[in-house]
């Protein structure tokens, strides 16, 4: 006997099937939905929403302020490191021009959307080919923001100069990058170029005391230092270090700071020297094995930390030299995955070797 198919069997399938489908469509894309704020990451929550909000490079924010309030806007060319205010500066500029509806005014592609041949030369070319509405915005001038262009293909580059040229009418587009030397020259040559370089402390100061005030944190002003000094001028990664230090525990020290991201604290450091610099090849490895073991601290992290203390000791110029180059190559071949005991032996016989170059330039 035939199995009876009911109509809203078959409405049921087309629900779920079109679920599926959008659940599909929006894989890797930022859907936002309403969720409590409290959970909303710091990096995302302080993101500036303004040109006048961008911590720092006020040099390049201010011309960029202009060119837009005049309509003038270039082709944007923005590289630097990472958490410096790339991708918020250009966000900004969308609101400014755009306002409430610049979703509808901007195509926004980063490393995680397919970037070949292909997306240039269909998605990227129908966006930019389409007239645009102003949606009661200042400017009618549509904006494509390629994010970490740096990722895309030698021939998705190539794709786009005639692309630039052909829409530059009615669409700008502003490129994206960590390294700019992996962007085309044919490229680089069509866009205007800054370099957002790594924050000032001062900045990152002010922007964290900003993030403290608001959320109410209680932070010591060693705390404060040591989340600017491991920082390294990267605003995104101050904030998520913040955070996570506070989720740890309510009061936010340097020691808190430290044990949360894992770094070897500054007074282990300048133990670990003194051992290097003064105990036996023996002792130094047994002190500094147990001290590992016991606080948890990674070889490649006391190498990076103690290559900076050397910079600080007075000794002469060809021992230092011969040390940080010994340290260099111990780096090298800990980010290669080298056994830890055996570069610890390295480490340490480095120093061995600088000790006894000390005493005899001192005879």
């Amino acid at each position: 006997m035939a199995e009876v198919i009911s109509l809203m069997d078959i409405d049921e399938d087309d629900q779920h099937q079109k679920q599926n489908d959008s659940q599909k469509l929006n894989k890797g894309k930022n859907v936002v939905t309403a969720t409590d704020t409290k959970a909303t990451p710091w990096v995302e929550k302080f993101r500036p929403q303004s040109l006048a909000d961008v911590a720092a490079h006020r040099d390049i924010v201010d011309t960029i302020d202009r060119l837009t309030s005049e309509n003038r806007l270039p082709h944007l060319l923005l590289y630097g490191p990472p958490g410096t205010g790339k991708t918020s500066t250009i966000l900004a500029v969308a609101r400014k021009l755009y306002g409430a509806h610049y979703h509808n005014m901007i195509l926004e592609l980063n490393a995680s959307d397919d970037r070949g041949i292909d997306v240039v030369r269909q998605q990227i070319q129908d966006f930019a080919s389409t007239q645009s509405f102003s949606f009661g915005a200042k400017s009618s001038v549509k904006l494509i923001l390629l994010d970490e262009a740096d990722a895309m293909t030698k021939d998705a580059q190539f794709a786009l100069r005639r692309v630039i040229e052909k829409y530059t009418k009615n669409t700008r587009f502003a490129l994206i990058c960590n390294h700019v030397n992996k962007i085309i020259p044919a490229l680089q040559s069509r866009c205007t170029r800054f370099r957002f370089a790594p924050l000032d402390p001062i900045h990152v100061t002010e922007r964290l005391k900003h993030v403290i005030e608001a959320e109410g944190l209680d932070v010591t002003e060693s705390g404060l230092a040591a989340l600017v000094r491991l920082s390294n001028g990267d605003m995104r990664k101050a904030l998520n270090i913040l955070q996570s230090t506070h989720m740890a525990s309510q009061k936010i020290t340097e020691e808190a700071v430290y044990l949360c991201t894992g770094n070897p604290l500054p007074k282990d450091i300048e133990q670990i020297s003194y051992w290097l610099l003064n105990e036996s090849f023996a002792e130094s490895f047994t002190l500094v094995s147990e001290m590992k073991t016991r606080k948890g601290l990674a070889l490649i992290d006391i190498v990076r930390e103690v290559t900076m203390f050397v910079f600080k000791i007075k000794m002469p110029s060809d021992v230092r030299v011969q040390l940080i180059n010994d340290l260099a190559d111990i780096e090298y071949r800990l980010s290669f995955g080298c056994n830890d005991k055996l570069q610890l032996g390295s480490l340490i016989a480095s120093f061995t070797q600088a000790r006894s170059a000390l005493v005899s330039a001192a005879k």
